[in-house]
């Protein structure tokens, strides 16, 4: 190892080569910093460089792994040695090791190669010959390194062109031996570095023309070498080298002598066509060499050309397929490589045209003739590019191509009609279209815009096919046989699309071709998809031409060749039924027809009519001659084969007859006639035959009976059929069905007609053997009807019989009623509003059929009475039309339930029972929003009422008859014998039975409804309600608290209104509501009214806008007139109900008014309970709900704004709110003052009452208006000191995550200043109210305070009591919240002298509070104390700031450095003076703090001390600057920005003090100033100049305190000591006091570069050790490596 010559000794050497070690470190930064390091080093002494590289890279990649970094560093270590300091035995040493090293791997083109090959480029670029040599010496015989020193040479011809060429004589006469022994692999390296040396042989004659490299030997080597390249390479196996050779022989072409090109291009041409293929990247390589021969070949100045045109033809031949290959588009194609290739090719043609245009005309447009598509394609696309480059040669050849493009439009080819369309657009843009040829090639472009998404889908579909199977199938097009390729039916739309629209928008010359020849494009069906592409092109020409406008009628009239208006308007009416088809296709006929608009008539009316037919038949028989009477019926059953209704009444005819004959075996045998006759598969015919078989029945029951068993039991062999119908479509199932029908029919009749006396064993039968079970099993909804028809005919048969004296329950009814419910249809998860005509027909039949079996015995079970019920309310629903189908149905429904209550129960209060639960039942129908429905339920429920009030009276029946009937006999033999023992209490219903304060609540509503009806029928349910309760008995003992004078007379007045109702519909409906409320005010007992209450929130939400606002009405007037009569509890009750009744309401007037109702509540009543169910009520919801996405928004916040307006509750509930915020307790386990500061274990009491308030306050301050305004000044300090604590409150509960009550809170704080008009502190509070950090809302509500005092100065006092008795509270949020407060209170103080000393004694009290916040905000408040008082208490204060320096809380520590910044900013010296030097340290122990704020605060502090650096404690405090110093340096460049710009201000304040000229310009430049570690490194340097300089005796200490850094905890800080000590050691002259630190430095370094973890340390480690050889070059420049 070598040593400086003078000087300190700097182990250079071992420097540079912990450098180089650090190449492979795994940091990129630090690589990058030896890198650079490395490269100033080589710039200084290149040779030492080389030398240690050299040394590392002896062990080559195995031993260090980062080669490639080594050779670059040796690269640029060559390149900068000057021409007199390279040395050549080092140079080929160098050499030696790059080419020994690339030797020993077979591999190449990696990057340690690459770089390697880099070196070896930098040293020919010193000496060209030797790094020559090195290479040559690697070419001669087999060596696997021969590749490598070849692509040497090329990328030295590239990057020293001017150099390499004079020596290329040399490099092919040592190359050219060896070619013949190249393997296949290895030639394309050696045939790309003969294209290399090619070009930069272009290159030198191009820059040096005056200088001829390429003598005779040259070009002899040259030609040798094409020979070779020529004749074996280009015909390898081998593609790569195949490709290669060929791109190299197109550099070399315009080299070699013309004689032997010319010579040559039998065999190069072939050879570069043989390369064509699929591949896009061959084919560009290929075609640029061919471009380049052509241009040789053709082109060249020096001789006549080279091919003729026949000789060309092969080489277009084999271009046109390479040009149609861009013109596929296919999914693997490499649209950049296929654009350049297709350039070049057109290029080649362009080469050939300007030659031989004419010839390459004719050629391109026989070739456009071809079979074989590539080459038609393939000349269409050149004729497309060389159309507007060649046409002055070209013009006389229009007529020619004009004629081949008609005669191509003809082919089947996808690519093809592509190409065309593309051609056709460029010859119309040069003015190649004119006469019928052009109109025949916008139809070309028209027919295929036509082609359909179909078509495009099953195109893809037969491709995909193809491409699976391998086989080819032809694709069926406009039935014709297309053949498949690249191009895709859709794709070749579009380019239709677009080029019609580029002729109709950019080539003016194409519109009196197009007009009006597009307008014979829209008729003929084939043209229906181009429909929206040609109208669009249709009204681009009307709106270019507005003459055109003018002149359709014209032109329409005259040529008879163009559509009729009728047959335009007509075909593009009708295409119109798409309005979401393709292109827009609606909006494009309609734009047309805009246009078009002078050829249709203005008006066209279209008219439509129905006819109706109605048959009625009448039947009267006869009874004499009655055999042969019916032999004659029998015989005339011939003439009515086809004439059903005709042999309807024929069965009826004959069975009249038949039952008056005695003869049995004639009647079965005529009865027999009739079914076999018959055809039952018409229902007419159906009909006629069963009510004659039932007209036979009423004498011959059982021959009847016989004879429909038999045909039952015969039709059981139809079930296989009807089995295998659910298999096979071919068994048809109409039979059964039509013989099912009959037979139930025949049944049905059969009992109707037969006599009383005798059918109630036949029905026991009937039922009892489950034959009816076997009719079920129809489909067809004809034969439902006939089978439920029959049933009822049974149920009515048993009614006749009861009638006649022969009364008998109905076996298995409630069977027979679900066989009727199974029949109608209806299932449980069917809906009724999509019934058709048929199943309605069935359903008004099943409906009477139901209606006939209730009414019989037994009495209906609850079961099948809620199954029935079920099954039928739902048609209540169902829509008016068909009014003759759908008005039968419904009064069918409403008689079935005035069965049902009729006879289901057996005293008064089972049918009060009955009666509401089927009204609870209709209670959604009277309530809908459909006004039919609500008209039907009213009906229903006015008949109801009817029949109950018919039971509650005496001469009536079960059924509503009046006198003696039936009915009564039947039922009151059954209703006497079970209540013959009961008192009448319970034979009739008790008022409290009937409900009324429930009912009233739903039919009350719709005497406000927009239907004059529904209005009617209400008032009279209303009557009838109180009419029933009025004439009931009233229970002994009973008080029911009516007048029963003011009740009659109620009555009395409402059936006034009813009759009015009756007389004169247009009577004013608001009077008739308000007589009818009125009315029923007085008729409800109290019980009653507080049930009516309680129920109003259906009615108020009724789906009537006109019902809700009655309803609304109706409990304002109850309210206000028996309000007095409600207790606290019926006070919450309702309360609730209104309260519910908001939630539902999203109209905004109705939800005000219901809040005008709850006000009025409030009013009347008890505010407190009212106000309390508000805020419970809102509670649940910000608990349960997200209030803010409410529809309508949240209904407790109108109410709040309607308490806030009101003029009496406005001020009673602002004090109700705030009572509520100051006594609900906000957190448990916190019942001592100064409890632990764990505050995630403290949870929430009544969080949803205090939310609620909150909001209420807020809903107060945005909403109360003038008079919520009002309230809240007169309550301004309770108000403000309430928002503050709970602001405390909510941002301590935000830092333990609970953010929800601080989203509460602060818009409540924002409302309320903006409704006193205090916009500051709205602003205060947008700016940082949602902080949640301690330290910024305790900011928060200091500035809130600061705020308050300036414009409220008179409020202080008042809010500063009420916030000093908050400091002795429990929570320690709440008393933050208020030390917070009171510590800004205290600048605003001074006004009244009292205050102020309350204030201090407060602060002083609780500066040893528990709560680390109070403690600082306590501190905080004494420093603000007004300046001309803080004299006063200055020692005071600065003591208990040193004292809280030391306090164990951090943040209280931070907090006393900052208000000691405060404090010294206004301190007299004298209380400085004795404290200066204990600050000092107490402030140096802060600034080794993780804290980045605290040592940012204590930097800040020292620099404030600066100004008590004068004086007597002059000296001494300088010694803690020079000793804090360092520190201050390393600290500019800090993690944390606040530290950095502390240091920079201190430095500032100290540079005075330090009486040195140069330091105070040089902290206000900008590399002090900068963030970027590179400025920082710069301002290290400059400021260690300086200090060296004038503090050269502090310069050990300065060390010292840099050294002790090393180790410190942030990485940042220890690279900073690094550079800090390197500039410091770099800059020192006295290399005597300064050796042991360079030592040290040292070792530190290459310790700290081989251990740190850090990368910013080792980068820096890096750059240090560079700095320092840097200055110390002089010591070291001359070192070498031993």
């Amino acid at each position: 190892m070598a040593s400086s010559s003078s000087g300190t000794a700097l182990p250079a050497p071992e420097a540079v080569q912990v450098l180089v070690s650090s190449l492979a470190d795994e940091s990129m930064f630090v690589r990058k910093a030896s890198m650079a390091s490395l490269k100033e080093v080589a710039s200084l002494n290149p040779l030492l460089v080389l030398d240690c590289c050299s040394t590392v890279s002896r062990g080559g990649r195995r031993r260090f792994g980062n080669m490639a970094g080594i050779f670059l560093v040796m690269s640029f270590a060559v390149r900068a040695m000057d021409t007199k300091d390279v040395d050549p035995p080092l140079m080929a040493k160098l050499a030696k090791i790059a080419t020994a090293e690339m030797i020993t791997s077979k591999e190449f083109n990696a990057d340690w190669q690459r770089a390697a090959a880099g070196l070896l480029v930098s040293i020919g670029s010193h000496l060209p010959d030797l790094m020559m040599e090195e290479i040559f010496l690697h070419l001669s015989g087999p060596n696997s390194a021969l590749p490598a020193m070849v692509q040497i040479l090329a990328d030295f011809a590239s990057a020293e062109a001017l150099q390499f060429t004079p020596r290329l004589k040399s490099v092919l006469s040592r190359v050219l031996p060896i070619l013949g022994n190249v393997r296949d692999a290895q030639r394309p390296i050696f045939a790309n570095a003969f294209k290399c040396w090619c070009q930069a042989a272009w290159i030198y004659s191009r820059d040096l023309p005056s200088d001829p490299v390429l003598d005779s030997d040259v070009v002899s080597f040259l030609n040798s070498a094409f020979e070779l390249l020529l004749r074996v390479w280009a015909s390898s196996r081998d593609l790569k080298a195949r490709l290669s050779s060929v791109e190299a022989l197109g550099q070399m072409v315009g080299l070699i002598t013309r004689t032997q090109l010319k010579a040559a291009l039998p065999r190069l041409v072939p050879t570069i066509l043989g390369l064509y293929r699929k591949d896009q990247e061959i084919a560009f390589v290929a075609t640029c060499s061919l471009h380049n021969l052509l241009n040789a070949s053709l082109l060249s100045e020096s001789g006549p050309p080279l091919l003729d045109f026949e000789e060309l033809t092969i080489i277009l031949l084999t271009l046109l397929p390479v040009a149609c290959m861009n013109n596929d588009n296919s999914e693997n194609s490499d649209f950049s490589v296929g654009l350049k290739t297709y350039n070049e090719v057109q290029h080649c043609f362009l080469t050939v045209g300007l030659l031989y245009p004419e010839d390459l005309f004719l050629f391109l447009l026989n070739r456009c003739k071809s079979k074989e598509e590539p080459f038609t394609v393939g000349a269409l696309c050149v004729l497309k590019h060389l159309l507007p480059r060649l046409s002055e040669a070209w013009h006389g050849k229009r007529p020619l191509l004009v004629e081949t493009v008609k005669v191509l439009l003809e082919e089947q080819s996808l690519g093809v009609w592509k190409a065309l369309a593309e051609l056709i657009v460029v010859m119309a843009l040069h003015c190649y279209l004119g006469g019928p040829s052009a109109e025949l090639f916008v139809e070309f472009l028209v027919r295929h815009c036509a082609i359909s998404d179909e078509e495009a889908k099953d195109f893809n579909s037969l491709r995909e096919t193809i491409q699976m199977s391998g086989s080819f199938q032809p694709f069926q097009y406009k039935k014709l046989e297309v053949k498949i390729g690249a191009i895709c039916p859709a794709e070749l739309r579009t380019i239709c699309e677009k080029g019609l629209l580029l002729l109709v928008i950019t080539i003016p010359e194409m519109e009196h071709i197009l007009w009006p020849f597009l307008l014979k494009m829209i008729i003929p069906r084939k043209y229906t998809g181009a429909a929206a592409t040609v109208c669009r092109c249709i009204s681009e020409l009307c709106r270019h031409r507005s003459s055109y406008t003018n002149s359709v009628l014209n032109d329409c009239v005259t040529r008879i060749d163009i559509p009729k208006p009728e047959e335009l308007f007509a075909r593009l009416v009708v295409l119109l039924h798409d309005p979401l088809a393709r292109e827009q296709l609606a909006t494009q006929i309609l734009t047309v027809l805009c246009h078009l608009a002078p050829l249709f008539p203005t008006n066209i009316s279209l008219f439509w009519q129905d006819e109706f037919l109605a048959e009625s038949l009448d039947v009267i028989p006869d009874t004499e001659w009655v055999i042969s009477l019916g032999n004659a019926f029998t015989e005339q059953y011939q003439l009515y084969i086809a004439d059903d209704e005709h042999t309807a009444l024929l069965h009826r005819c004959l069975g009249m007859l038949l039952k008056k004959v005695d003869d049995r075996a004639y009647v079965h045998e005529k009865i027999d006639w009739m079914y076999k006759h018959a055809n039952i598969a018409v229902p007419t015919n159906r009909l006629g035959l069963a009510k004659g078989i039932g007209l036979v029945a009423a004498s011959h029951l059982d021959t009847v009976l016989e004879m429909l068993k038999k045909i039952l039991d015969n039709v059981g062999g139809n079930m296989l059929l009807r089995f295998l119908s659910f298999f096979s479509t071919k068994v048809k199932i109409e039979d059964a069905d039509d013989i099912h029908a009959a037979l139930a029919l025949m049944y049905g009749y059969a009992a109707r007609y037969a006599p009383s006396t005798v059918i109630e064993a036949r029905i026991d039968a009937l039922v009892g053997t489950n034959m009816l079970s076997r009719l079920l099993h129809v489909r067809r909804p004809t034969a439902k009807q006939a089978v439920i028809t029959a049933i009822d005919l049974l149920g009515r048969a048993v009614i006749n019989a009861a009638e006649n004296g022969a009364s008998f329950p109905l076996k298995k009814r409630d069977q027979m009623l679900d066989y009727i419910l199974t029949l109608m249809g209806i299932d449980d998860n069917d809906g009724f509003a999509d019934s058709n005509l048929e199943l309605l027909h069935t359903q008004t039949v099943a409906l009477s059929a139901c209606t006939t079996l209730v009414s019989i015995e037994p009495k209906l079970t609850i079961e099948t009475r809620n199954h029935v019920m079920k099954a039928t309310l739902g048609f209540f629903a169902l829509p008016n039309n068909p009014s003759n189908v759908v008005d039968p149905l419904i009064n069918n429904l409403v008689t079935l339930l005035c069965a049902i209550l009729l006879t289901s129960g057996e005293d008064g209060r089972s049918r009060a029972e009955q009666l509401l639960h089927i009204l609870r039942q209709i209670d959604q129908f009277v309530s809908s929003s459909m006004e039919h429905q609500r008209r039907r339920g009213c009906i229903a429920v006015h008949e109801m009422l009817l029949k109950f009030r018919a039971l509650c009276s005496s001469g009536h029946c079960s059924l509503g008859c009046q006198g003696s009937c039936i009915h009564n006999k039947q039922v009151e033999w059954t209703f006497q014998r079970n209540s013959s023992n009961l008192p009448a209490a319970f034979i009739l219903p008790s008022r409290e039975s009937l409900c009324l304060g429930e009912r009233v609540m739903i039919y009350l509503p719709r005497c406000a409804d927009t239907s004059s009806e529904v209005i009617k029928a209400s008032a009279q349910i209303l009557d009838l309600c109180f009419s029933i309760a009025l004439s009931l008995p009233r229970p002994v003992g009973s008080a029911l608290g009516v007048d029963m004078e003011m009740s009659y007379g109620a009555l009395c007045s409402l059936e006034d209104v009813i009759a009015i109702l009756r007389s004169d519909a247009s009577i004013d409906q608001s009077e008739v509501f308000n007589r009818v409320v009125s009315s029923v005010c007085i008729l409800l007992t109290k019980d009653e009214l507080v049930i009516t209450m309680h129920g109003c929130t259906a009615a108020i939400c009724d789906k009537v806008k006109q019902s809700a606002e009655g309803a609304i009405q109706a409990v304002i007037e109850f309210i206000t007139r028996r309000g007095n009569e409600l207790n606290e509890i019926d006070v919450s009750r309702t309360t609730q109900s209104l309260l519910s009744a908001t939630m539902f309401v999203t109209e905004k007037h109705l939800r005000q008014e219901v809040l005008g109702a709850i006000c009025c509540l409030a009013e009347t009543t008890s505010s407190k309970v009212v106000f309390n169910e508000v805020l419970a009520a809102a509670g649940r919801d910000i608990v349960t709900k997200d209030i803010s996405r409410l529809r309508g928004g949240w209904p407790m916040q109108d109410a709040f704004y309607a308490f806030s307006q009101h003029t009496v509750l406005s001020v009673l509930f602002l004090e109700h709110v705030i009572s509520v915020l100051n006594h609900t307790p906000i957190l448990k386990d916190d019942a001592e003052k100064g409890d632990s500061g764990d505050h995630s274990s403290e949870i929430l009491i009544e969080e949803d009452i205090l939310q609620a308030a909150v909001l209420a306050l807020t809903a107060l301050f945005r909403g109360g208006g003038k008079t919520g305004k009002k309230a809240v000044e007169r309550s301004y300090a309770a108000v403000l000191s309430a928002l503050t604590l709970q602001l405390g409150s909510c941002h301590g509960l935000a830092g333990s995550g609970q953010q929800e009550p601080l989203w509460t809170v602060l818009p409540a704080f924002q409302a309320f200043c903006d409704c006193v008009g205090d916009l500051e502190m709205g602003k205060i509070l947008a700016r940082g109210g949602e902080q949640k950090e301690n330290e910024k809302w305790i900011n928060l509500i200091g500035d809130l305070a600061s705020c308050i005092s300036m414009k409220r100065p008179k409020e202080v006092q008042p809010i500063c009591l009420i916030l000093s008795k908050a400091l002795n509270r429990h929570q320690w949020f709440q008393r933050e919240a208020a030390a917070a407060a009171l510590s800004e209170f205290v600048r605003y103080s001074d006004g009244v002298g009292s205050l102020l000393e309350e204030m201090v004694e407060m602060m002083c009290m609780h500066v040893r509070d528990d709560s680390p916040t109070v403690r600082r905000l306590c501190l905080r408040g004494l420093v603000q104390i007004p300046t001309h008082y803080m004299l006063k208490y200055t020692t005071q204060v600065l003591g208990v700031i040193v004292a809280l320096l030391e306090d164990p809380d951090e943040m209280v520590q931070l907090t006393a450095v900052q208000c000691l910044q405060t404090v010294l900013e206004s301190s007299p010296k004298d209380a400085v003076y004795p404290l200066l030097l204990n600050l000092s340290i107490r402030l140096r122990n802060l600034q080794t703090s993780m804290n980045g704020n605290m040592r940012a605060n204590a930097f800040a502090s020292f620099g404030a001390l600066s100004n008590y650096g004068y004086g007597a404690q002059h000296e001494a405090f300088l010694e803690q600057v020079h000793s804090m110093l360092p520190r201050l340096l390393l600290h500019v460049h800090d993690d944390d920005s606040n530290v950095r710009q502390a240091c920079r201000n201190t430095l500032r304040r100290l540079a005075p003090l330090m009486s040195v000229d140069g330091m105070s310009p040089l902290f206000n430049a900008h590399c002090f100033n900068s963030d970027h570690r590179t400025d920082y490194e710069d301002f290290i340097r400059d400021v260690t100049r300086q200090l060296y300089q004038n503090f050269f005796n502090r310069a050990d200490s300065y060390m010292a305190s840099a050294i002790q850094a090393f180790d410190a905890p942030w990485p940042v800080i220890q690279a900073n000591a690094i550079y800090f000590s390197s500039s410091m050691l770099s800059i020192s002259e006295d290399e005597r006091s300064m050796a042991s630190y360079y030592t040290q430095v040292f070792g530190m370094l290459v310790g700290k570069m081989s251990r740190s973890p850090d990368a910013v340390v080792r980068a820096t480690c890096s750059s240090a050790l560079g700095m320092l050889m840097k200055a110390n070059s002089l010591a070291w420049r001359a070192s070498r490596l031993d």
